[in-house]
């Protein structure tokens, strides 16, 4: 079997644009990865024709060696675009394999380890302005069965935060805690928003909360930063969706600079290197949660992953999303009492359909993190999508 040929789809997904990478062989056999890339699919689409330019020819399902030599080869090593069209480009071949031996790509990982994982939701809160506001939303989303939820609410916050700010955020926080109940895990996202004694300040408060985590305390350049939080937290700190390879996490392992860790599989080199990172965070009994707000196919390889990963804690799963997810692809995933099932399918188990991938093209969107209210972004259906 040789790669005939690789091409990018573009699709418009309200906040960014999915990036599927697919890969086509001389048996027909064809494999899907996902390399979404917020704002730089125009720079992910030039770096995935670079590799096809390697690939073309070549046995899809040497994996190892194609995504070996493809790092190697890269003068500009770690950079999000390069890592993330190897990450889809990997995660496709994955899927050609599967297939080949009419296999999940858990099987081929070991097998499972679990039958089913925990996920915690994100984006449960479009449209939330106030305290309250998010109350009522965190109690939908409980009525539903969903046990954990994260959510951003320290609005246009950078770097620093004035009290009044910050007693915002935490009456949010207290309005979801009243609402959802002790029994459901509350995840504080911090975007990276924060310097060192900011961080600190804010993890000590959080305290009274009980969350399961704080995440990215501070910018994710500067693992020391990362770690003087982790320090001084009396809260578990999590990081790790904008570290790019098991090297850069091997730093932050030997720092002790997170009690989480949450690599994407879109971004991080793709599903062997996943598997790596979380054999080496399991030596540090450190819990493997990966980051996946993107699209279908990136959580069908994050769930084969977890399916196959002892250190495995829990996995984001957007909770609404654009009503045109169900036509791009033959996503079905089976969702009870805060769980969703791994799928036996061969490969990823997951297919886009090429045609309706073209009537939703790129366009571009631009989310501003650090002087924009994330709660302003909300899709075009808010509804319980899996």
């Amino acid at each position: 079997m040789k790669i005939t040929d690789i091409k990018t789809f573009l699709v418009d997904c309200f906040r960014t644009n999915w990036a599927f990478v697919k890969v086509y062989t001389d048996e027909g056999i064809t494999g899907i990865g996902e390399a979404t890339l917020e704002y730089k699919e125009k720079s992910l689409v030039g770096a995935v024709e670079h590799i096809k330019e390697a690939l073309i020819g070549k046995d899809p399902t040497n994996i190892e060696r194609i995504a070996h030599d493809i790092y190697r080869d890269s003068y500009w090593r770690n950079g999000p675009v390069l890592m993330s069209a190897l990450s889809a480009v990997e995660m496709a071949l994955w899927d050609i394999l599967g297939k080949s031996l009419n296999a999940p790509v858990y099987k081929l990982l070991g097998g499972k380890t679990m039958d089913k994982v925990r996920i915690y939701v994100n984006g449960w809160f479009a449209g939330a302005k106030t305290p309250e506001e998010f109350g009522q939303k965190a109690a939908i989303a409980v009525k539903r069965g969903i046990t954990a939820m994260k959510w951003d609410p320290f609005g246009k916050s950078y770097l620093e935060i004035s009290n009044k700010d910050l007693d915002t955020a935490l009456k949010c926080i207290q309005a979801v805690r009243e609402a959802a109940g002790d029994g459901v895990d509350l995840l504080i996202e911090g975007h990276g928003r924060f310097n060192v004694p900011t961080g600190i300040k804010i993890a000590k408060e959080l305290e009274q909360f009980k969350p399961m985590w704080f995440e990215e305390p501070t910018p994710p350049d500067n693992l020391e930063a990362l770690k003087a939080v982790r320090d001084k937290s009396p809260v578990a700190i999590s990081a790790g969706e904008r570290l790019y390879n098991l090297k850069q996490f091997k730093d932050l392992f030997e720092m002790r600079a997170a009690d989480y860790i949450q690599p994407d599989v879109s971004h991080a080199g793709g599903i062997m290197e996943l598997k790596k990172i979380a054999a080496m965070a399991d030596a540090y009994y450190i819990p493997f949660a990966p980051h996946n707000p993107s699209g279908p196919v990136a959580c069908a390889a994050s769930l084969q992953l977890a399916a196959s990963t002892t250190n495995f804690s829990i996995l984001e799963i957007m909770y609404s999303d654009v009503p045109w997810r169900k036509d791009v692809t033959n996503e079905a995933l089976h969702y009870e009492d805060g769980y969703i099932d791994i799928p036996d399918k061969p490969g990823l188990g997951v297919e886009i359909n090429e045609e309706e991938c073209l009537k939703h093209p790129y366009k571009p969107h631009t989310l501003r993190h650090y002087t924009g209210a994330l709660t302003d972004i909300r899709p075009p259906e808010s509804e319980f999508y899996f």
